[in-house]
């Protein structure tokens, strides 16, 4: 077997593609082909034995050669015996993966058991391209799609990985690719692993329809756990699909709903963590489709959230991020609500006045209202609560 030259290309290359990875995904671990990049040698063995770890070693593990894939150096060959220098309890059975840097071989990688199926994915995988070749990054990461949950969990996690490592704008042109079908099963099984969910959510909606929207609105609806991981993917899927329908949906069912009726047909609180989902959702809109929902819609919906104490202070700050400087009145009123009584809270108001204030023309025209108002606002927080007017201020980012 002859692997690719083309995978093992800097390393940098790839750091540059991973510098902003997919919205819903766990921060990307190594894929496979950055592994590799790093490696002179790629081969593939059966285990031998080995010597079990003492308290002064960690032992070793011996292996016959049963394939070069990469080798800088004929140092390695087919029928050879290698030796790592630390030890694991292998099977005669199957085979195992051996890569490293240099003939050195305490600096290897650990062996990893593999397939056939995973040895013919790591010889096929594409290798990584420039940033700024976003079409060779597109056409790179649709290589990946059909293993996304590929029987042998080594591979699907690594494609899994690959879409994590890949921008949005990498994965948005594919829509038309992914398997719309095979998706929405995934997104209901309960056996798909929950750290995909994000991802798969957020795929559906790129390419899915009406059916594939109530598929997930009734996962949204129904919470399982306290706290379900990825959700806020597939409400982002949804919102992709339904648009502001959906945000109503979420805004009436998350946003001010206290309970929901769970599966057996019990109205039971609704965690905090659907709550907060429904927060990231929202930024997602703002940051990643700015055109699917009008950016004023998302403001007020957001707005909901100013009445819940114990993410205020993360509302206040989002807003103040989005340019809404028509709650000046009510933030207000919050600095003196004991309801609101948090330093938290506090701060981000002052930091909100502040920002506001400081929104204006840069060609030195009239200030505007709103301007005005919160440099006001913000001297009567001063006199108010001066020790937390000065903490704040000391850490404000100024021009």
């Amino acid at each position: 077997m002859r692997f690719s030259a083309a995978l093992f290309t800097a390393l940098s290359i790839q750091a540059t593609v991973s510098a902003a990875w997919c919205p819903f995904c766990d921060a990307p671990s190594f894929t496979l082909s950055e592994q590799a990049d790093q490696c002179a040698h790629i081969l593939r063995g059966e285990w031998l034995g080995g010597k079990k770890p003492t308290a002064e070693s960690a032992g070793t593990a011996r292996f016959r050669i049963l394939e070069v894939g990469q080798s800088d150096s004929d140092a390695f060959k087919v029928g050879s015996l290698i030796e790592l220098p630390q030890y694991i309890a292998g099977k005669k059975d199957v085979s195992y993966i051996l890569m490293g840097p240099g003939e050195k071989l305490i600096d290897w990688h650990p062996a990893k058991e593999s397939t056939e199926d995973l040895w013919t994915y790591l010889d096929s995988v594409p290798a990584p391209v420039p940033a700024s070749d976003e079409a060779r990054q597109i056409k790179r990461l649709e290589f990946f799609i059909p293993y996304l949950q590929h029987k042998d969990p080594n591979i699907a996690t690594d494609a899994y990985s690959e879409f994590a490592a890949a921008p949005y704008e990498v994965i948005t042109p594919l829509a038309e690719k992914f398997p719309r079908e095979k998706i929405q099963k995934w997104i209901v099984d309960p056996t798909t692993p929950v750290t995909r969910m994000g991802l798969f959510g957020l795929l559906l909606g790129l390419c899915g329809n009406e059916e594939d929207a109530k598929v997930m609105e009734q996962k949204i609806l129904i919470p399982d756990s306290e706290f379900r991981m990825g959700i806020e993917g597939v409400m982002a899927g949804y919102l992709l699909i339904k648009g502001e329908d959906g945000l109503k949906v979420l805004e009436t069912k998350k946003m001010l709903a206290k309970t929901f009726v769970n599966a057996d047909g019990k109205e039971v609180k609704l965690p905090f963590s659907e709550v907060y989902a429904t927060m990231q959702t929202l930024r997602f809109m703002w940051m990643y489709e700015p055109d699917r929902i009008p950016r004023q819609r998302l403001k007020t919906s957001m707005r909901n959230l100013l009445s819940r104490p114990e993410m205020a202070d993360l509302v206040i700050t989002d807003l103040s991020r989005w340019k809404d400087w028509d709650i000046q009145p009510q933030l207000m009123a919050m600095y003196d609500d004991e309801n609101f009584d948090i330093a938290s809270i506090k701060r981000a108001v002052i930091r909100y006045m502040f920002y506001c204030s400081r929104d204006v023309p840069k060609d030195g025209s009239a200030k505007p209202d709103y301007a005005i108002k919160a440099a006001e606002n913000l001297e009567i927080l001063r006199q108010k609560d001066e020790k937390t007017y000065n903490t704040v201020k000391r850490f404000l980012r100024t021009p």
